[in-house]
């Protein structure tokens, strides 16, 4: 079964880390770096995913928010929590707001549409997109690859498909876990803080 699903990563999971970095995608960054390391992926090819994923996503809801604010899609975000807030921010700080956006776990879907509903210039928008995703991927990718290095300390320079695959499902796992956590408990003070004024 594992030579099965090692295959299946060796095939199509770079593609699986280029949607996976579309939105919210820490996780199939640090996953990517960790492949890395463990010679699955080659590394220039899984950074390269990453970037493309991460700049790729932000664009395209940046392109959502300046194109099509009327369609449903972008009015459903537009009623997500924190999206008044995102706008905001963004119209206050565009430079800072689209660099920092990608680094605030839930934010991104909502942020890329309120920077298109700003009104930052598109081409000012890309060379800020282009440079927090080169720096994001940089470190979600190190983070991994650091992972690689770390499993291989512990489990020792040989490791087997299958433990290479396990421990690499297990980081991707404790990362979705960490995030969701972080996000929840943001969530949960954003709403104590906006019942207070």
């Amino acid at each position: 079964m594992s030579e099965f699903i090692h295959s299946l990563i060796e095939q199509y999971g770079l593609i699986a880390v280029f949607i996976g970095c579309v939105a919210e995608g820490e996780t199939a960054a640090i996953l990517a770096g960790f492949f890395s390391h463990q010679g699955i992926f080659v590394p220039w090819q899984a950074f390269l995913a990453v970037f493309l994923g991460a700049f790729g996503g932000d664009a395209t809801f940046f392109l959502f928010g300046r194109r099509f604010s009327d369609r449903p899609f972008v009015a459903r975000l537009r009623k997500r929590e924190g999206f008044d807030r995102a706008l905001d921010l963004m119209q206050k700080h565009p430079a800072l707001y689209v660099i920092g956006n990608r680094y605030i776990y839930g934010f991104r879907l909502v942020g890329g549409v309120a920077a298109g509903l700003s009104g930052i210039a598109a081409p000012k928008f890309i060379v800020l997109n282009a440079l927090s995703a080169l720096v994001w991927t940089t470190l979600f990718c190190g983070v991994g690859y650091v992972f690689g290095l770390s499993a291989e300390q512990i489990v020792g320079n040989e490791l087997h498909k299958h433990q290479m695959l396990f421990i690499g499902l297990g980081i991707g796992v404790a990362a979705g876990l960490a995030g969701w956590y972080a996000a929840h408990r943001l969530s949960g003070r954003a709403a104590r803080s906006a019942g207070r004024h």
